[in-house]
């Protein structure tokens, strides 16, 4: 089948290259010429997994190409996909400027029938807009019909999610449109929930919300865990044995951060506020998240006797493992509160330096190793749960170290390990 892809972030780039590894042929535009550029020579403008092989595979079959032509993309696709960034505005409300000139873009070049897929996360009544503009703006010269299907992609596991979803959500009200999304789709051999467009849109909000409510649930009881002598690793473990529960996103530690889950649940209280609902509990969701890297540094604080001249090492840039993206990183926080607190900071991440170097400039040492980071260092903070930061050389660490002290924000260690090998760990929740 022939597609296009309108934005070429996380979502799209991911989304085009996916679908053309499952057999189609695959447009895709963004209006950014350096990012376009870069991706005719097979180069992703973001780190992930597997990404940057798929689209030079498929870019050497002729099955992915990239333009900056949105009339040239949508050329003779029968499935159109809008997957532009809909950042939060100062209100908390989603900004669907882009999304709803990309729309006006589509309306003004009708050519037969085509499916417009929104899979940008919106409030819930975007879908119904975009439709209006398709049948305004083409002055009834076009034929469309509109669905929504919410992503559900993991930084740092998208391509593997989208080529093995655990479901797919499509919101769609025309019998033409599903016939139409269902071939397309059954080739990834997941749960298909067909719902209307209202719902569609609200079950993106809901998921997201409720992974954030879980992580804050289990930082909350990680307080009262240290305020008790408790582990909230154990606390957790008990907890996931519940099928009703379950294990994942019950890990204690710096909160969360990205591009999805904090966007999400700002725009799912403004969405909620504008229909009359107070959604209290999602403010205390994002209230205990933005105190996570606030009892981080404190606890470096007191060991420390105050921050002022320490020098201190930070372990782990990126909002997760595997990325780059430092989008709302607990890490930004973090280094921020320990310069206010007059600490001198260097850094090490395996895949974010080159952002972090954009967002900090000369005012911390970014180190090619977690060894240079950690040279001469009062304390070392770990901020990211990196696969190697398991594997580091603690004694060598210690040689380097001013002192040997680990806050670790990801409970990546063992407290009796660590005190055993002689060294002042403080953990989250133990």
């Amino acid at each position: 089948m022939r597609l296009s892809v309108v934005g070429t972030g996380h979502v799209g780039l991911v989304a085009g290259a996916c679908l053309a590894e499952m057999g189609n042929q695959v447009v895709c535009a963004d209006n950014d010429e350096l990012k376009i550029a870069g991706l005719r020579r097979g180069i992703p403008p973001f780190f992930e997994p597997g990404l940057e092989e798929l689209v030079r595979k498929h870019l050497a079959q002729n099955s992915l190409t990239f333009t900056t032509s949105v009339p040239e993309a949508m050329h003779e696709s029968q499935v159109v996909f809008i997957a532009v960034d809909t950042p939060s505005r100062p209100d908390g409300s989603a900004d669907l400027s882009s999304l709803l000139n990309v729309s006006h873009q589509i309306a003004r070049n009708p050519n037969g029938y085509r499916v417009v897929v929104q899979k940008s996360t919106v409030p819930v009544g975007t879908g119904q807009r975009v439709q209006e503009i398709l049948r305004e703006g083409s002055n009834g010269t076009g034929e469309f019909d509109v669905v929504s299907m919410p992503e559900f992609l993991r930084e740092g596991m998208a391509v593997q999610d989208f080529l093995h979803p655990d479901r797919i959500v499509i919101g769609v009200e025309s019998p033409r449109a599903q016939r139409l999304m269902e071939g397309l789709l059954k080739p990834f051999n997941a749960p298909l929930v067909v719902a209307d467009i209202a719902t569609a849109e609200l079950i993106k909000y809901a998921s997201n919300a409720f992974l954030g409510l879980k992580i804050s649930y289990i930082n909350a009881i990680a307080s009262i865990c240290e305020q008790v002598g408790a582990d909230v690793t154990k606390v957790a473990e008990g907890m996931g044995h519940d099928p009703r529960i379950g294990h994942r996103f019950l890990s204690a530690g710096v909160g969360f951060g990205g591009a999805c889950i904090q966007k999400d649940l700002s725009g799912f209280i403004r969405m909620s506020e504008d229909l009359g609902y107070d959604f209290q509990l999602l403010r205390q969701v994002l209230e205990i998240n933005h105190g996570q890297p606030v009892r981080l540094v404190e606890k470096a604080k007191r060991a420390l006797g105050g921050l002022e001249g320490r020098n201190i090492g930070v372990l782990g840039l990126a909002f997760k493992p595997n990325t780059d993206d430092m989008r709302s990183a607990p890490s930004i926080d973090v280094i921020n509160l320990l310069l206010e607190g007059g600490a001198r900071v260097s850094a090490y991440d395996p895949q974010a330096m080159p952002t972090a170097r954009s967002l900090f400039g000369s005012a911390i040492g970014l180190c090619p190793t977690p060894y240079q980071a950690a040279e001469g260092a009062d304390a070392l903070l770990l901020v990211t749960e990196w696969e190697e930061f398991c594997h580091l050389d603690l004694k060598r660490l210690q040689g380097l170290m001013s002192r040997p002290l680990l806050v670790d924000g990801r409970n990546l260690f063992e407290p009796r390990d660590m005190a055993e090998a002689g060294w002042e760990y403080y953990g989250t929740g133990r």
